[in-house]
């Protein structure tokens, strides 16, 4: 005998009777609506880019100009991230049974490569900012990038509630963040420059730039990589996982145990559960949706109870007991 429990989603009503234990949420789907901050940080971010490329030329400081690229690359992670958002909220079609959800996934793999791209267009540029030296505007450096202080700030402080939740929004908010710590080092280089007149700190600051920016970046490019070959999102633990649901009242083993995300908010689940006396199995499911859910936040299950353990061969993949 078979009991399934078919793919639910957070907003269906849940039976919280016979429950009595702390519940571990593991990084919670942002609720709010990311539209507004989306558009302020791509209208801002466009205006200091044409500003700052602008002030890169005529200050002849390769450290604003790259990081005017980045800022550039930055205004494209946030178009894409926005469209992904708003294709995620599409209904379910005929042949797209999950919606379009996996598009935050596509639309996180992408950012991540164009980001380094950039990168190394901009390493090309100081490398030869740095053979070639030439006088820096100072006064210009530090006001752009002090302009910039202030934009990257905002922009990321749009971001800081839901950056916990979605690794769309979360890369929109270490970006922002990381380009704001990185304006105050070119106001402290144009500083410098402009007191010392050492040529060379304007290309060595925009090496610091690319190490920092790579660096800080790298994190967020192995968990899209991750994500896009359907990998457990990094707050599930799979052996936590078959652990809960081996203690689970008569549950005797398990097997083809699979959790991947279904974008880069929503996790899905399938297994076979061994429960030998089905008593009660309603209930039971009803309760594991539940648990899964608060426990995980794995808000997509599939379960399928079985009387005994299938026979050796029986499934394409590997039996855990």
């Amino acid at each position: 005998m078979s009991h399934y429990l078919n793919p639910i989603t957070s907003d269906m009503p849940h039976d919280h009777a016979g429950h009595d234990h702390a519940h571990h949420h593991h990084g919670p789907p942002a609720d709010g609506n990311f539209g507004r901050a989306f558009g302020w940080g791509i209208a801002l971010n466009l205006l200091f880019v044409a500003g700052e490329t602008a002030g890169g030329l005529w200050a002849n400081s390769s450290a604003l100009l790259s990081d005017a690229g980045h800022n550039l690359s930055d205004v494209l992670s946030l178009a894409l991230a926005w469209g992904a958002t708003l294709l995620a909220r599409r209904r379910a079609a005929e042949r797209f049974t999950y919606g379009y959800k996996g598009a935050t996934i596509q639309a996180a793999l992408l950012n991540a490569a164009l980001l380094y791209l950039a990168l190394g267009f901009i390493l090309w540029d100081t490398i030869d900012h740095l053979r070639h030296p030439a006088p820096v505007n100072g006064p210009v450096v530090m006001g752009l990038a002090g302009l910039g202080v202030l934009i990257n700030g905002f922009t990321a402080w749009l971001f800081r509630s839901g950056q916990k939740g979605d690794v769309n929004v979360r890369g929109a908010y270490l970006h922002m963040l990381t380009d704001m710590l990185v304006s105050v080092g070119v106001v402290v280089g144009g500083a410098l420059v402009y007191f010392t007149g050492w040529l060379w700190l304007d290309p060595a600051i925009s090496f610091i730039i690319l190490a920092v920016v790579g660096f800080g970046s790298w994190g967020l490019l192995r968990e899209t990589v991750q994500l896009g070959l359907q990998a457990a999102p990094a707050g599930i633990e799979v052996a936590a996982v078959r652990q809960f649901l081996l203690a689970r009242p008569g549950v005797t083993g398990l097997h083809d145990l699979h959790i991947w995300p279904l974008s880069t908010q929503d996790t899905a689940l399938t297994v076979h559960l061994v429960r030998p006396n089905g008593e009660n199995g309603n209930q039971f499911l009803r309760n594991l949706q539940h648990d899964l859910h608060h426990e995980f936040n794995i808000r997509h299950c599939t379960v399928q109870l079985e009387d005994e353990f299938p026979a050796m061969g029986a499934h394409g993949c590997c039996d855990e007991a």
